[in-house]
């Protein structure tokens, strides 16, 4: 019988603020983790959030830790809430030991509150904007954070966009809030030793912290990326905002364009040329590309695609999370030609396969899709460090001499050498029907089967290089997890959780073509449970297809948020003991 591990001594803190969009959460966020990681904690972020400028309800949450912590859970040990909406929104995560701060007045609650007037706190220094920076304060001080850590980074935060008096007004506000959590453990309101048992640690100090949307920026830096052209469509818009922000350091042209269609057939023009090209949709957006993906299908031009999933169908959910999309991918386009499906599991995951990517692509003249989803795109935890390439790029292009063909038919991998306008005496002819070795249109039905051919030959070279999936657990395990993409951490730390010794995960980052090795790992189970964030377990079916091998048992999410690990744990642990699970 399985038991779930409770924290007797606890390791991690769970904090939650919320209120409406426009409140400064994001600055708390932002602020709040990067001092604390500089003070000695692992941190973990992410947030959920309501398509509005203003007003709505939105809630990030913060876990810190004295260990590398990389999951959402639903507890809340520490609730900030900064509007009268705030509770009711995060109330099904409210339990007897949640401590809520904040101005008791303006909450409606029957739990006890613990009252800091944060507004009347910041109109004290001048400006109502300063509540923000106070509850920094506030959490800053009940962590036992570096307060003078604190300043410093506010005073480089704040310098080259405020002016000096902005920037000593927020000191003034964290100084106010630090003290104001130095009151609460002095007059025993809050007793800190009760929720908090987090040992500070040398190492966070150099480490990074990045979501999802920066590590497959800097993921296409690597990849020698140098052109981005985009429409803007969360979530996945951070990808082009930070390639367009370093655009001018690596030397990247970043182009938002009028449509999607505009944005794929650009950087088909410009991996024609010779750049090394990226777009980064979502959904709906993806769904205008199509056309543009069997165009590179039929080019045989390479492309890289980011597609972050949220939830659909149409607009769905446009800030809200999902893996509803793997089918859209694996589908799209009309015609047969080869591709690769990419789904990164962690922070690492997002800067390695984005490079890598780039390097298939070019490789084997097809399109790379890279699938991530909301929660990727705004996740962010310490991490070591990011592995910057030694090697040289390689382009994959050969100067093409006066009698060249583009598509080569004389070639056994269907591969044929790619030439670019201008580099060698060639004419680099490409079109979007069916034709000949030199790129002329054909309708020779000959040539077209020879054609078909050549482009779905790289089939087998693509197959050759498959990234098996990643195991974790028992060797000896009866029950087998499955999950792709962002669920990684979470069901590995519900799997700590559950605390079995029969157990183990398969994990896939790259779920097309599906890895051959994963054969061996699905047969030697007992029982298989697929993980996923859509409603008709995509993967797993996926995985029967390519496979053969049913996987019985599916836990499936989809109203638009992660999986939180404790609750996870426990449908993982009803299901083991016969009580749950979906068919």
């Amino acid at each position: 019988m399985s038991k779930i591990i409770e924290q007797k001594t606890r390791e991690d803190i769970s904090i939650v603020l919320c209120g409406e969009a426009g409140q400064g959460i994001q600055t708390v966020e932002e602020l709040l983790t990067r001092i604390l990681k500089l003070s000695g904690y692992y941190v973990f972020a992410t947030k959920e959030y309501m398509s509005r400028v203003r007003g709505g309800s939105n809630s990030t949450q913060i876990r810190v830790s004295s260990k590398p912590i990389h999951a959402p859970v639903a507890r809340i040990d520490i609730l900030i809430p900064l509007d009268k909406e705030a509770i009711k929104h995060v109330s099904s995560h409210i339990d007897e030991h949640t401590i809520i701060i904040g101005d008791e007045e303006r909450l409606e609650t029957v739990q006890k509150v613990i009252n800091v007037s944060f507004l009347k706190m910041a109109q004290e220094i001048g400006k109502a904007i300063y509540a923000n920076i106070i509850a920094v304060g506030l959490l800053l001080g009940l962590l036992d954070g570096d307060v003078k850590i604190g300043k410093d980074f506010l005073t480089d935060y704040f310098t080259e966009k405020k002016k000096e008096e902005f920037v000593t007004d927020n000191i003034k506000a964290l100084e106010m809030g630090h003290q104001e959590a130095k009151r609460l453990i002095k007059e025993n309101i809050l007793k800190s030793e009760s929720f908090l048992k987090i040992k500070k640690s040398s190492k966070t100090k150099n480490h990074l912290l990045l979501n999802g949307a920066e590590a497959v920026g800097l993921g296409a830096i690597a990849g020698g990326c140098n052109f981005i052209s985009s429409y803007p469509m969360s979530p996945s818009t951070g990808v082009l905002t930070f390639l367009a922000q370093h655009a001018n350091d690596f030397n990247i042209i970043a182009e938002q364009t009028e449509d999607e269609i505009s944005a794929i057939n650009m950087a088909l023009g410009a991996w024609y040329a010779g750049a090394r090209a990226m777009v980064t949709t979502s959904g709906g957006g993806f769904s205008l590309m199509i056309e543009g993906l069997s165009l590179a299908g039929m080019l045989e031009s390479p492309m890289v695609i980011h597609l972050a999933q949220r939830p659909g169908p149409a607009t769905g959910l446009a800030t809200r999370t999902e893996q509803g999309d793997l089918k859209l991918a694996l589908y799209a386009g009309h015609g047969e030609f080869p591709r690769i499906i990419l789904a990164p599991a962690t922070i690492e995951d997002c800067y390695e396969l984005t490079k890598k990517a780039f390097n298939w692509a070019a490789q084997y003249q097809i399109p790379v899709i890279i699938l991530t989803d909301q929660y990727t795109m705004d996740t962010y935890y310490n991490i070591k460090k990011l592995n910057i390439p030694k090697e040289e790029i390689i382009h994959y292009i050969v100067q093409t001499e006066p009698d060249y063909k583009r598509y080569n038919l004389k070639v056994k991998d269907g591969i044929s050498p790619r030439g670019i306008p201008g580099f060698g005496d060639g004419l680099v002819r490409v079109d979007s029907d069916e034709h000949d070795e030199m790129g002329l249109i054909t309708e020779d039905m000959e040539i077209r089967k020879s054609m078909v051919e050549k482009r779905n030959a790289k089939w087998y070279q693509l197959k050759k290089e498959v990234l098996p999936p990643s195991f974790t657990g028992a060797k000896d395990y009866r029950i087998l997890f499955v999950g792709w993409g962002s669920t990684y951490n979470i069901i590995k730390e519900a799997m700590e959780r559950v605390d079995r010794a029969d157990i183990a995960l398969l994990h896939f980052q790259q779920v097309y073509p599906v890895s051959e090795e994963s054969i061996t790992f699905l047969n030697k189970a007992e029982q298989i449970i697929s993980i996923e964030n859509n409603y008709s377990g995509q993967f797993s079916r996926l995985l029967e297809i390519e496979t053969g091998i049913s996987v019985g048992t599916r836990i499936l999410k989809y109203d638009g948020l992660p999986f939180y690990a404790d609750e996870l744990a426990s449908e993982i642990d009803d299901i083991l003991e016969g009580k749950g699970g979906q068919k």
